[in-house]
């Protein structure tokens, strides 16, 4: 079993991108796609199972290295693109389960070893993942989009002032109840459209800060796992539930590899502990 570096091994961890059945898919991939920060890929089987790996130096990806990059959004960018390069490259040649960012282990042998205690959990995630792809869908309320409300009439006098001003409140408050009502209608409706297609549904945690890269508030992150048959018709129609709605935007991303419905092993970190 290949290190894949000439380092000693207390000096580097085994860095984990994706795991599928043991072939010559998998292992084509190695020649062709880099890991993060340029190392080197290479396969670790063991009972039927393969796992993508690079060794990483262990002061950067142990335990407080890792805490710092992860600190970092640049680097953590640059970290995530690398990483989910190894994974849809594998991903568009055969099923594979993508592990989550930054999963280390010690060695190659402790990778093995989780593949031989979590094979039957593997196969039958595989099983259920193979021929499906996963689409995401972000629904956004922006009562701005909506347009302003109607201004309140002015009279001359204070006592007139007054009461425009807070006529103009309460119009704007009805349109931003109204454009969140409207997006978590739209919510529900997707629910409906999406029962007979998808396979399985995840609810994500709504998107905020830097994060949220769309205008407005998002209400719902939700992801689908789709055959891959039918990606195409329903991307269309959960686009098009936004369609006359007032306020209301849906951003649908994807297909991706199913990030969202692949269980990652453990992450063991330096000191040989499991992660949660």
């Amino acid at each position: 079993m290949s290190t894949g570096t000439d380092t000693p091994d207390g000096a580097r961890l085994t860095y984990v991108y994706a795991v599928g059945r043991e072939g010559p898919a998998l292992h084509g991939l190695t020649s062709r796609l880099p890991g993060v920060d340029g190392h080197p890929l290479y396969p670790v089987a063991a009972d039927g199972l393969c796992a993508l790996v690079s060794r990483v130096p262990a002061d950067t990806y142990g335990a407080q290295g890792l805490s710092a990059q992860l600190e970092d959004l640049a680097r953590l960018e640059a970290l995530a693109r690398a990483h989910h390069a190894v994974v849809d490259g594998a991903f568009a040649e055969t099923s594979v389960l993508p592990m989550r960012l930054a999963t280390v282990y010690l060695d190659d042998a402790r990778v093995a070893g989780m593949l031989v205690r979590r094979r039957a959990e593997f196969e039958d995630l595989l099983g259920r993942l193979e021929g499906h792809v996963e689409l995401g869908m972000k629904v956004y309320a922006d009562p701005r989009a909506a347009g302003a409300p109607a201004p309140a009439a002015v009279t001359s006098t204070g006592a007139g002032a007054g009461r425009a001003y807070l006529q103009q409140r309460r119009a704007t408050r009805r349109r931003d109840q109204d454009a969140y009502r409207a997006a978590s209608d739209l919510v529900v409706r997707a629910g409906e459209l999406t029962r007979g297609v998808a396979a399985s549904r995840v609810v994500h945690r709504p998107q905020q800060g830097q994060l949220a890269s769309h205008s407005g508030v998002n209400v719902a992150n939700e992801a689908y796992l789709v055959p891959r048959a039918r990606t195409e018709e329903l991307r269309r129609a959960l686009t098009g539930l936004a369609d006359g709605v007032p306020g209301v935007s849906v951003e649908v991303t994807g297909p991706w590899a199913p990030y969202s419905f692949a269980t990652a092993p453990h992450a063991e970190d330096p000191a040989g502990g499991e992660g949660p």
